[in-house]
């Protein structure tokens, strides 16, 4: 079952993850508030089911709001999920296999509109 989790971090921050069983597939940073942590959620929810899934390793471009996969440091793959504005709202762990990372932009694409919202904290 996929849910959003609004969690309290030690510093009284909020971060946004985005959960499917027991595993968070992505997380945003923190935000100094609940009510801006609300806001991405709301975001994701409703623009990531048309958001372009856009792979700049392969020098793909996009704009809007899109899911980018890209190269870690390690030479793994990971996920972001962009905003209209450039800014990034959440990003996925690394994955040895790029089919894992464009999985977890699909599950997201598919499942975040209707995911439960659960705030922890």
């Amino acid at each position: 079952m996929h849910k959003f989790k609004i969690v309290k971090t030690e510093k009284g921050e909020y971060r946004v993850q985005f959960v499917y069983n027991a595993e968070v597939m992505v997380w945003s940073e923190n935000y100094a508030s609940k009510a801006s942590a609300k806001n991405c959620v709301e975001s994701i929810k409703k623009n990531a089911p048309e958001a372009a899934i856009v792979d700049l390793t392969k020098q793909e471009t996009g704009s809007g709001y899109r899911f980018e996969i890209d190269e870690a440091k390690n030479g793994e793959t990971f996920v972001r999920f962009r905003a209209a504005n450039g800014e990034i709202m959440v990003r996925s762990e690394t994955y040895k296999a790029k089919s894992s990372a464009k999985n977890c932009a699909t599950s997201v694409q598919k499942n975040a509109p209707e995911a439960e919202v659960v705030e922890e904290g």
